[in-house]
């Protein structure tokens, strides 16, 4: 299985509020990725590293990941 990157890709970081994760998304930023949000559940509107913080993957992209 392949995973397809580009410059313009965008991700989300689950469990960004962890110790791992903080330091993952530091890194991916100063890297340059696009990281355009996080999810850890209980954890709405904090921010890490800049990186808003949803309770959800459906809140964070903004649509559901499953077709209708």
């Amino acid at each position: 299985m392949s995973i397809l990157l580009n410059s313009d890709t965008t991700f989300i970081v689950q469990g960004i509020t962890g110790r791992e994760a903080v330091n993952l998304t530091k890194e991916c930023l100063d890297y340059g990725s696009k990281i355009v949000g996080g999810v850890t559940p209980g954890r709405l509107g904090r921010e890490v590293h800049g990186v808003p913080v949803f309770d959800t993957v459906e809140a964070g992209c903004g649509k559901p990941w499953w077709p209708d």
